[in-house]
């Protein structure tokens, strides 16, 4: 079964790390109890130039966080389907 599609605006990115200070910056307010500094892993969704949700990984432990008026659209789907594609 797949995913339903993305709203047309978003895209979904697996950024290099470490994450350029722009892309940290929205990682942190997204998912503020993440080790940015520890990260083994990143997917990132952006729709209109901004950082809409972000799927942070560790090791230990994982992070996915959403905007509130992004959620439930597929975004949070497609960010974890991006993080564990590796």
């Amino acid at each position: 079964m797949s995913a339903p599609p993305l709203p047309a605006r978003v895209r979904v990115t697996r950024p290099p790390l470490p994450l350029a200070p722009g892309l940290r910056a929205a990682a942190a307010r997204l998912c503020p109890d993440a080790p940015l500094e520890a990260l083994t892993g990143a997917a990132l969704a952006v729709a209109g130039g901004a950082v809409i949700g972000a799927a942070l990984r560790w090791e230990g432990g994982e992070a996915l966080g959403v905007d509130p008026g992004w959620r439930g659209r597929g975004i949070e789907e497609a960010l974890s389907a991006a993080l564990h594609d590796t």
